[in-house]
């Protein structure tokens, strides 16, 4: 079922992502830093509130005397609090708490965070920015749809700037420079782009892979499908920031100032049935079913490829540039024991119809690759798939609805292209899946009957989630590198679950 978040972030996306410019504000800001000046020009249809803001605290004065704070070298420079003013804090420790006094709701884009960028700092709620913003030093795609982009630097001097402060020395144990003040901001200006001579011609910004669809198939092999997407549409390929993050989205032409779209997102069933799946986003959105911001039209069971699937189709209202505007979504919701396959189309209410017959073309060439023909004969059931001896797996169990849900469905995309592309993880997960699965189905119904015990269980797989990810972050292209990257991560893993306890046992007991 379609999340209200989800709409209307993707509503941005429809009014905001075609057939636009990528720096459209004549405004622009220059920082007079300690070592420099920082030039920023502004993305102001990708993050309008965003721009508004930062634009607004330059011009009253917010941000002079503020520091840069929190300085990472070959990451980022942080800065925009205002407890780092003269007088603004009793103890340096206070830096980096700071706020303008209210927050500003995300408006997450599909600008890489390369060198360069400008995009807001928040705390864990993503709704939560305010004042500070951070300014990317060496590429950081990994921050890709989960910070807001608002802008960039676009002079030499600012580039100068920016190395000279991302190499301050700071102390090993925090990233506040001993030299803070070169990293102060004097004043910060707001001029026009005429009055900067000596900008750079950087173009357009990169994004999140986009391409406009010709006549063929289009096929995802890391996500095991294909299907054929509305010719000339721009296709993009999403970051799996959260299981409700769709993975492909593919926008249509603007009539009336909106765009069409098409969205395919696959999840993990996690032993749940299409019936539980449908009740579980029926009950996320009947908030906005009760207050009349989503009407509910139709819903029928049907079988597609001889799968089942369950179609809805609902009518949403938003408030879109202090008008209502009526968008009218049909959602097909295909179900395997291994994964839910969720196509969503949408358009304003009047034009939906012009595009529904490329919409059931789509889901009527959709494939799901190497299909077997009995999906529960699988050999690498793990981190989450239906087990149909059990219960389930108990990693996906205590992390479903929590905030390692992102790093479990991290850890299925390691398995199946870092593991699983040598002969030696094959033959490890083969070997590991029987023996978690003898006992992983008993302690997973456990966990759904105790939720102290799942919180437990939680508690316990951090860790060992932690250790894993490291494979994200390495090279594996070859039979040794995989073995030494294993043995290496087994015995981590030991050192903390048995060598590390066993020790702390031995200490107390002695």
């Amino acid at each position: 079922m379609i999340k209200k978040i989800i709409l209307l972030s993707f509503m941005i996306i429809l009014f905001s992502h075609t057939n636009q410019s990528f720096a459209d504000n004549d405004k622009l800001v220059i920082l007079h830093t300690q070592s420099g000046d920082i030039t920023i020009e502004f993305f102001t249809e990708d993050a309008p509130k965003h721009v508004e803001n930062f634009i607004k605290l330059a011009e009253s004065g917010f941000y002079d005397r503020t520091v840069f704070h929190r300085v990472i070298k070959d990451f980022m420079i942080q800065g925009g609090d205002p407890k780092t003013t003269p007088g603004g804090y009793q103890s340096i420790s206070e830096w980096g708490t700071g706020d303008p006094g209210y927050s500003i709701d995300a408006e997450f884009n599909d600008i890489k965070h390369n060198r360069g960028i400008v995009s807001m700092a928040r705390a864990m709620d993503p709704n939560s920015a305010g004042s500070q913003f951070f300014i990317v030093h060496k590429d950081s795609n990994f921050l890709d749809g989960q910070y807001t982009v608002f802008g960039r630097i676009v002079t030499q001097e600012s580039f100068e700037t920016l190395d000279k402060i991302a190499n301050l020395e700071t102390p090993p144990d925090g990233s506040i420079p001993f030299d803070w003040g070169k990293g102060e901001i004097l004043s910060a200006e707001v001029v026009d782009r005429s009055d900067v001579p000596n900008m750079l011609t950087l173009g357009e910004p990169e994004r999140t892979t986009v391409e406009k669809t010709e006549s063929g198939p289009y096929t995802n092999k890391k996500l095991g499908i294909s299907f054929m997407a509305p010719e000339g549409w721009l296709l993009q390929e999403l970051q799996k920031t959260s299981p409700n993050v769709p993975d492909v989205v593919a926008v249509g032409p603007k009539i009336d100032g909106m765009s069409a779209t098409l969205t395919l997102s696959v999840v993990y069933s996690d032993g749940r049935s299409l019936e539980e799946k449908i009740a579980e986003s029926r009950n996320n959105l009947k908030s906005s079913i009760d207050a009349g911001e989503l009407q509910i039209i139709s819903e029928k069971e049907e079988k597609i490829q001889n799968k089942e699937s369950f179609i809805t189709e609902a009518i949403g209202k938003f408030d879109v540039k202090n008008s209502t505007v009526n968008v009218k979504f049909r959602e097909i919701v295909i179900s395997t024991p291994e994964k839910f396959y969720t196509f969503t189309y949408s358009n304003s209410e009047e034009n939906f119809d012009r595009y529904l017959e490329e919409f059931e073309t789509t889901v009527g060439s959709f494939k799901i690759l190497n299909e077997p023909e009995k999906e529960s004969e699988s050999p690498y059931q793990d981190f989450g798939e239906n087990n149909k001896e059990g219960g389930g797996c108990l990693i996906a169990t205590a992390a479903f609805g929590s905030e390692l849900a992102p790093q479990v469905q991290q850890l299925r995309e390691i398995r199946d292209n870092i593991v699983l592309s040598t002969h030696s993880g094959t033959a490890f997960m083969t070997g590991f899946n029987q023996l978690y699965y003898s006992f992983s189905p008993a302690i997973a119904d456990y966990e759904r009957e105790n939720p102290i015990f799942k919180e437990a269980v939680k508690l316990a797989i951090t860790p060992m989630l932690s250790t894993l990810s490291i494979l994200n972050h390495v090279d594996v292209d070859s039979e040794e590198e995989m073995l030494g990257y294993g043995v290496g991560i087994i015995m981590l893993n030991a050192g903390i679950y048995i060598v590390g306890p066993a020790i702390l046992i031995y200490r107390i007991r002695k």
